[in-house]
Order: structure tokens, then sequence, then C-alpha cells
């Protein structure tokens, strides 16, 4: 069989545009669903260009043992030579906010002070080293998944004896220092073949729970399942979006060999950036794209770069 691009992936809600923009281009691809299946470790894998799109929060649509699957899959994909974008070590980073603060460290990239815990008791010791207001969120997360506001320790314990408490799925949560922008935004910068694509403004003021697609299964109305919720359009591209952290964050994904990701970044007061989080599933607004005049459209660009390593390979 001829080359074809491998999509890995456990949302075919997220991963249908794509597929629209591969068939509009005419590329071969195989749609690699994963949740129950098997692995034969002793076959060859088929040729072509595999591309992970496993999520942190596929444990929400039912899906708990699909990273770990993933994770597997693609080792056997790398260990047989096949060319993979997102492989293993964007899983890792994926399933890992501890392990993205760790990696942007080591690059220079500033990061909000963070602690991990697992235990109640633990969560609270954690807390009570912040010197002011603070976030809890899972540490395998996607979606905001976790995320809650609080300025002082007697709140947290109100909310850690309620119903509303949820555990992350891997038992570690990371209490985080708040840091509060003059205005209810973030910035999240899109990177497709390890370059920058371009950069989204996402208001915050309705929730923390954000996702950049155009449907997501949240159930929150920070999430622009329905496009525009209010009168207000939560994501906006930024034009001739230019930014320091940029020429960092490109080294990072070269050294780490992540192909696609979304990096998220909150800018103080003082005008201080800091990157809080790595999105190796990354979606895209299609309102937003539009309304910037529709000509840098990320799956679209995601399709060609896809077929770009195709070609490569043929």
């Amino acid at each position: 069989m001829a080359p074809q691009i491998h999509v890995i992936h456990e949302n075919s809600e997220w991963s249908a545009p794509l597929f629209a923009q591969l068939e509009a281009r005419g590329l071969p691809y195989q749609d690699w669903f994963i949740h129950e299946r098997t692995l034969d470790l002793q076959e060859v894998p088929p040729q072509g260009v595999f591309y992970n799109r496993m999520s942190a929060s596929s444990h929400t649509r039912g899906h708990r043992y699909a990273p770990e699957l993933t994770a597997g899959i693609l080792t056997w994909l790398e260990a047989n030579g096949r060319t993979v974008w997102n492989g293993t070590r964007a899983l890792q980073l994926e399933l890992s906010k501890i392990d993205q603060a760790m990696t942007f460290g080591r690059y220079g990239i500033p990061t909000p002070r963070t602690i991990a815990a697992v235990g109640k008791a633990q969560i609270l010791e954690a807390a009570q080293k912040m010197s002011g207001p603070f976030i809890t969120k899972h540490n395998r997360a996607g979606k905001g998944l976790g995320v809650r506001l609080f300025y002082s320790v007697e709140g947290l314990v109100q909310h850690l004896e309620s119903p509303a408490f949820e555990p992350s799925v891997d038992g570690i949560t990371l209490i985080q220092q708040y840091i509060k922008a003059p205005s209810p935004f973030i910035t999240r910068m899109e990177f497709i073949g390890q370059r920058f694509h371009y950069a989204v403004r996402v208001d915050t003021s309705e929730g923390f729970e954000l996702c950049p697609a155009d449907a997501c299964n949240i159930g929150d109305l920070a999430c622009p399942a329905t496009p525009e919720v209010g009168t207000k359009n939560k994501f906006e591209l930024i034009p001739d979006f230019d930014h320091p952290l940029i020429p960092s964050v490109q080294r990072l994904l070269e050294e780490q060999r992540i192909f696609v990701a979304g990096v998220e970044f909150i800018v103080d007061a003082e005008g201080r950036p800091y990157v809080y989080d790595l999105n190796t599933n990354t979606n895209y607004n299609s309102g937003a794209e539009t309304r910037a005049g529709g000509q840098k459209t990320g799956m679209g660009r995601l399709a060609e770069a896809l077929g770009g390593a195709l070609a490569g390979l043929r």
C-alpha cells in the first residue's frame, strides 16, 4: 500500500476538520481512532506519516486508557523507523504539566510558581506556601480541568470538603501562583511544523475552561462549542503578532521533536509574560480565522504540512 497520513486520536469531533482539509487537498489518510484495540508488536507498521493527536482529557469522553495505548503505539512506530509527528516525547508533555513546567525552565521560558501535591492534606500544605491568590489545576488535564481560583486557604478548605472537588485522573493536583493580568485575556501561540503560525487572544472573563476548538464537550459557556456566546468573540486572531518568546518556544519544539503545539501565556501588570501550558493536541477556532480574513487557517496549514511530509517520504 502506498504511504498515507495516519491520524492517531480519540475525538472524532475534533479531528473532523482536519480530515476535511486533507480530503480537500486529495491527501490519502487513515483514521486511527484509539480506544479499545490490539497492538501486535511483531507486526510491521504501514508506511506513511503518523500524526499523534491524543488528548490528556480523553478520560472525560470515556477513553480512560487511550493515552497509555497510544504511548505503546508511538513506541512501536518509532522503533520501526516510521515518521511520527508528535511522538512519545510530545505525549509525555501532553500528559504532565509538571513535565511542561520543567521543560519550559530548561529553555529559559518563565512559568508561574507551581507545587504538585497528592492528597488533600498535602494540597493544603502547598497552598499555605503561596504568598497570594493561587489556582488549582489537574496535572493531567486538558480543557482547563480542575482550574479554580482561590484568594485564601480557607476557601480551598471549603472546596476540598465539598462535592465540587475532583481529583486529577493521575492523582496529582497542582497549586500554582495566580498571575493577575490587567485585562482578562490570555494569548495562545500556534506552531505548525515547529514554526509559529499565528496567535489568538482569548477572553477569560467568563471562566478558565477554555478550548479553542469549534466543538468541545465541556458543557461550559467559556468553551466555544457554540462559537459566539453572548456579545463578545472569545477568540480573536492577533494581526502581525510578534513576541520575544517565539524563538525560545521554537527551539524547544525542535529539540523535543514536537511538530504541532499551542502554547499559552499570560502577562502581568508589569508586562512580564508567564507561560503555563503546552498543548500538543492543538485545535483551532474557525470563527476567529474567518473574522481575520480566512487566510490563516490552522487545519489548512496543518494539512499542507502533513502533505509535505508525506511527499518527502515518496
